[in-house]
This record gives C-alpha cells, structure tokens and sequence, in this order.
C-alpha cells in the first residue's frame, strides 16, 4: 500500500507520542466490539473486496461487465419508461406533490467595493422556494406548446444558453416530452465557439437569460442569421434595441402563457421514439473547436439507469445541489437521475456556493447552509480546491491544534482503509470541515477528471463520506464506470456500470497490451446502449470514435488508456493525447507529471510541455499567491505580483520545489520539469485556457504561451 505516503506530518514529542497511541489502543479495543454488532460496516468490508465486474470470457481483451449484469445490460429505469417524456410523467403520477426544484429568493444586492477600486457585487439570498412535480411538469407542458405556437417543430433543433437553474430544467423537459432537439451550449463558451454551434445546427429559437443575452448574445447575434426568436427564462431585459431586424424577444412566462391557451389536439403525434435525439451537446473539448454529440432518448436513459444503480438508498429523503453546468453531461445525467428517483434539487452557483463564496455578502449564508444537501457533485478543480483551503487553515491553528486535528486526520485514514468507521473523531474534529458543505452530505460524486488520491483520501476523511468517483464522456452519456460507496480505494474509477460493457484495445505505440501481467491494459472501450449517436454533422470524427461489432454492440473508442484489477475495477494509467516521445526517444505523460505537481500547496494548476524535437520537459505554472509571496519574502525578492511571477530567480525557486516533490513522487529523470513559465493569471473557463470542466486545453495554452515555449526551448524570441 501506498497509504501512509499520504499521512500527515505533525511534531509531537516521541514520549508524548506513545502514550497517546497507547489510549487510541485501548480506546480502539474498547469500542471495537460494540461497533462490530451493532455497525453495518462489517457488510460493507465484505462488499468491499467482494470482485465487482468479471471478463464475460477469459479471451486477451475480453469485455468486462458489472457481476449484477453479466447476462444482460441493463437499459431502462422504469418498465414501458423508454423516453425522456415517459420518465419525467412516471415520476410526476409517483411523486405528484412532492418537492422537486428550489431556488432561492434574492433579499438584497449590492456593490463592494475592494482597497484595489475593483467593485464586487455581492447578495443576500433568502430560503428555498420550491416547485412540486405537478407544477414543473405543467410549466414544462405549457412551454412546449409555446414553442410550438412560435413555429418549432418536431425533431428540429432549438438552442438553450443559460446558466444552471430550474427553467433551465423546465425547458429541457419541454423539449423532450415535444420532441425538439435541444441544443445545449456551456454559458462560458467563447463567441467563436457559441457562432459555431448556433450556426451548425441551423436553430432558430435560442434560450437564454437577461445577463447572458445583454452580454454574449449581442455580440454575435448579427452572426446567427437564422434567428429569429430569443426567449429570455429570468423577465424582459431593459434594452434589445441593438438586436437586429426580424429578431424577437420573448419571456419565458410569455411563451407558457400562450401555450396554455393553445388547441393541442394533434400532440400525440409529435411524441418521441427511443431512438430520436433528445440533446446535441456541445462539448468544449480540450482539443480544437467544440463538436456536438448526438445523445438519443435511450441513450441517457440507459445512462442514467446505470448511474443510479451505484447509488444506494436513492429517495425522497435526499437532496442534490446543482451548481455544475447542466449543459454539462455530469449534471445533466445527475439532475435527471435525482428527477427520476423524487429526490429535491436546490439551484446554486459556484459563486453563492459557501458562505466564503465570492458572492455572498460576508455574515450572511452560502447555499449549501441553508439547504444542506445529501448528494453532491464535483468536479476534481472544485474539490482540490477545497482541500487546499483546509491545509492552509490546518497550518494556521495553533501547534496543539493542528498536532490533534493531524492524529485524528491519520487516525482515521487507517480505519477507513480497515473498513472501519470513527464516529467520535467524526462529531469532535470533522465536524467543522464538514458544516463547509452543510453537514448533511451522505455521497459525493466525483467526475469530469481524474480525482488524485490525496484529494480523495482527505474528502473522505474530513467530510465522512464516500467519494463515487466516475469515468465517462459525453460520447457515452456520461456513463462507463462509478466506484462502489464501500470501496475506499484511491485512484481507481470503479467497475462498468450496469448499462454498459468495457474492453482493453491494444495500443502498440504506446506499450500497453490487453495481455500485459499483473493487469491486463490498452485503450478504453465502452460498448452498450448509452454510447451515443456519434457528433452532428461530422461523419469522419464519428466514424474514426465509434465503431460496429459484428453483433451490433456500438462501441466507442475513448482515448483513454486503463487497466483492470482482479476485482474488475478499472484504473485510468494514461491517455493517448498526453504521450510525447521524447528526442532521446522515452515516452513522457504529460498527465502523469501534472498529477504528481499539482496538489503542492504552491501550486494552483499546472500544464506540463514536452516537444519530440527537444530532450526535456518544461511546464506553466499557476503558483498559489499566498505560498510564492511568502517563499518570495523568504528569498528576500520584493516586488508586484507580476514581478515575482516573471522573475527568473523565483523561477528558479519554484523549480527546486517541484524537483523535490516530483522525486518524491517517483518520476524518472526525463520526466521532471527542467524549465518553468510562472503564469500571474489564473486559468479559467473564461479565459478559454481550460474547459468548464477545467481541464487543460493542451491546444490553446501551447498557442498563449508559445513565446514562452521557444525562450524555454532556447529559441531566438524576438
């Protein structure tokens, strides 16, 4: 095991130290018979090295499958349930009056200014007002006959840019129960990339919110010269004057207004099949411009099937936040797996999040607070984030302090990997860390990314839960695999769902074998009935993606490079667009290096650049502002934030820290960064650099920072 790499360090005396394991001893023998009769946890070891998906042949590259589907793959949620439309009406007959989407009211906004002169608008925002089944499932009928009185037919394309909230919801449920095709575009899109997507799917109809519309949309609408209808979810926006001749702007409540009045007679017939598109997502893909997926009624629902089978005890009783982009896969998939399952769903934002969130008045509460969800999902920047912000905290406790958070922080991280629980360090020292995400948190769902093990062991710990974290892609609705709630092992993604199959393709350049011992490797396959139609209009990229067994099984190739263990769970090694082959000829994954570096207290992101025709790697750094102005001042080096960040010697620095923690980390010689950029501005969705997912945008920071890579290669810069 690799554990006690990621302990804690603390200073405590060796005497002291003693006797302190001696009473954790005899506290842990004490207790260790009562938690074994009355605790579920002993089950859970059992499912916890119980093997979770087998080889359905001992074949090299044999499809591995869910041992709770190895004869059959499951594809619907509810039995006749087969579209969208048909799931959302089961669940509104279920659970007719029951609570489904919350928003919280505005009290008061108001402008702050900060000792820089920038002005930060901050709000104080009220309880949840909540909108039953019955009600959202009327608001979404009345909006789809709306859209149809503007002229949308079925099966024709209409485009939503909106950030995450309940109409967002509402609108899609309209779409698919009316069998319009909805076109979904990330709020963060550049207006290059919104051109694109609008243009390519030929949409007249574009919904949208007042911001967004004031912002985004009028600097590109005269490139759309097919729209025609703007529907804005959030009330008429003060001024449209500047929109061009032919365009209308309509509220959301007008649109539901006029399709309440509407003669629906002939509405059967525009009811979708399994196999009609209900979404074309646009990706932000981390490599060129954005492509849309095609993702069918059967598909998602196939998706979603398998997702909520990994999650146990799914019911009224709990409560998702929804902050991520719905126009993301990851949140689209779960709103619709909570929809499904009568679960609540309270709106946020990554700004109103916390109470220490950006846009939170300081003293009033963020949304977790107030709603105190049980499920929630994450991406790895938000969660890495968060336990970056712990760390600095701990550090900043007074000696005995931090010395009593540590041996509990390491008390714990051995129990768990026991399979055992801590109920007293839970409610006397975790407590505090987990009030941050309400306190109330039973699961969280981790994907987009891959999760290291250090944030995923230290969000275990201190938020008491387990961490589901996934692998899919948009290309597969979003499923492939979920780890088990009782698995506490770090770095894996989990087995195949029950929806979907796996397989290992050889990948010879690579080195990587389905044949290879102790696991068997290669590129990932995912096969079944989520893997989606292919991408709008580009038949070349679809038929290099996904290919056709000769039992019909779709298949998508992912890119990605897996192994699988012997208890049938798979581990993402590598991926095919991140190995660079070196002058000297060693192969180099540049993804493997960034994870080894990226959960230094010092360091905010990090890209990794290695060129065939040079000998080393080099890298951007996004440093942490607090940690390099203190190891500035350290050095002795005074100066702005900008100077220290293209100062050579503090370059320098930084490198010796690296160097130390990639040695640390066990990567070879060639691997190290020999040359870094220290970048003063973070990388955000807006800034184009990383997706909304923040991945890197390998493609665009090589284009941003090409002056940097020719002066690190040694190139004349002029």
């Amino acid at each position: 095991r690799k554990q006690p790499k990621m302990k804690l360090k603390h200073n405590i005396n060796p005497v002291l130290l003693q006797f302190i394991n001696f009473i954790i001893l005899v506290y842990s023998f004490v207790t260790y018979i009562p938690w074994y009769i009355f605790s579920g946890s002993r089950q859970a070891i059992a499912k916890a090295k119980q093997v979770k998906a087998k080889p359905v042949n001992n074949k090299p590259g044999g499809v591995y499958r869910s041992v709770n589907s190895l004869h059959c793959l499951a594809s619907v949620l509810y039995p006749g349930c087969d579209t969208l439309d048909k799931v959302f009406k089961y669940a509104k007959t279920k659970f007719k009056d029951k609570k489904l989407l919350g928003t919280r009211e505005i009290l008061k906004e108001e402008d702050e200014i900060q000792p820089s002169g920038k002005v930060f608008k901050k709000v104080i925002l009220g309880k949840y007002t909540w909108l039953s089944y019955e009600d959202v499932y009327i608001k979404a009928v009345n909006f789809g006959n709306g859209l149809a009185v503007l002229g949308q037919q079925p099966k024709t394309n209409i485009a939503i840019f909106c950030e995450t909230r309940a109409e967002w919801m509402i609108a899609a449920q309209a779409c698919f129960m009316c069998n319009y095709q909805l076109v979904t575009l990330y709020a963060t899109l550049g207006g290059p990339a919104i051109v694109h997507g609008l243009n390519e799917t030929e949409v007249t109809t574009i919904i949208t919110s007042k911001e967004l519309m004031q912002t985004k949309l009028k600097e590109i609408v005269s490139q759309v010269p097919l729209l025609r209808h703007i529907i804005t979810v959030d009330g008429k926006p003060t001024t449209w004057s500047e929109f061009p001749k032919g365009v209308i702007v309509h509220t959301m409540a007008s649109v539901q207004a006029m399709g309440a009045k509407a003669d629906t007679g002939n509405k059967q017939q525009s009811r979708p099949v399994p196999s009609d598109i209900a979404v074309i997502m646009y990706t932000s893909g981390s490599t060129g411009v954005p492509k849309g997926v095609m993702i069918s009624h059967c598909n998602i629902i196939a998706g979603i099937t398998g997702m909520a089978e990994r999650i146990p005890n799914l019911g009224e009783k709990d409560i998702y936040i929804g902050y991520l982009p719905l126009a993301h896969v990851l949140e689209l998939s779960a709103e619709l797996v909570c929809l499904s399952h009568g679960c609540r769903i309270g709106y946020s934002s990554p700004q109103t999040l916390a109470d220490q969130s950006s846009k939170i008045k300081k003293g009033s509460k963020g949304d977790v607070t107030t709603l105190k969800p049980t499920l929630m999902a994450a991406v790895p920047e938000i969660m890495d984030r968060i336990y970056k912000n712990v760390m600095n905290k701990v550090n900043e406790m007074t000696s005995f302090q931090r010395n009593l958070f540590i041996l509990a922080y390491n008390y714990k991280m051995e129990q768990i990997s026991k399979g055992y629980t801590t109920p007293l360090c839970d409610s006397l020292i975790f407590r505090k860390v987990r009030m941050l995400l309400g306190g109330k948190i039973r699961i969280l769902l981790c994907g987009g990314a891959p999760l290291s093990a250090a944030t995923q062991r230290f969000m275990n710990i201190c938020f008491c839960c387990p961490v589901g974290q996934g692998y899919g892609l948009t290309e597969s609705a979003g499923a492939g695999t979920i780890t088990e709630v009782w698995d506490y092992t770090t770095g894996r993604v989990g087995a195949p769902l029950v929806c979907c199959e796996i397989k290992l393709m050889n990948w010879e350049e690579g080195g990587y074998y389905n044949t290879d011992k102790p696991y068997p490797r290669g590129e990932i396959l995912i096969g079944g009935q989520n893997v989606t139609v292919g991408y709008y209009k580009n038949e070349a990229r679809t038929k290099k993606d996904f290919t056709v067994d000769e039992n019909g099984q779709r298949w998508l190739h992912t890119g990605d490079i897996g192994e699988f263990h012997q208890d049938g769970c798979l581990k993402i090694i590598d991926r095919k667009k991140d190995l660079v082959k070196l002058q000297a000829g060693e192969y180099v994954s540049l993804g493997k290096v960034e994870a080894a570096l990226k959960n230094l207290p010092l360091v905010d992101n990090i890209c990794a650049y290695a060129s065939s025709f040079h000998s080393y790697v080099i890298g951007f750094v996004v440093p942490n502002q607090k940690e390099l102005a203190e190891l500035a001042r350290k050095k002795g080096f005074k100066g702005t934030w900008e100077e220290i960040c293209n100062s050579p010697e503090m370059e320098k620095e930084v490198l010796k820290v690296l160097a130390e923690a990639a040695m640390a980390a066990n990567l070879e010689k060639f691997e190290i960064p020999v040359k870094i950029r220290l970048s003063p501005d973070p990388w955000t969705p807006e800034t184009g650099l990383v997706t909304d997912a923040f991945k890197l945008k390998r493609k665009e920071l090589t284009a941003y920072y090409q002056m940097d890579i020719d002066r690190m290669y040694g190139k004349n810069v002029k």
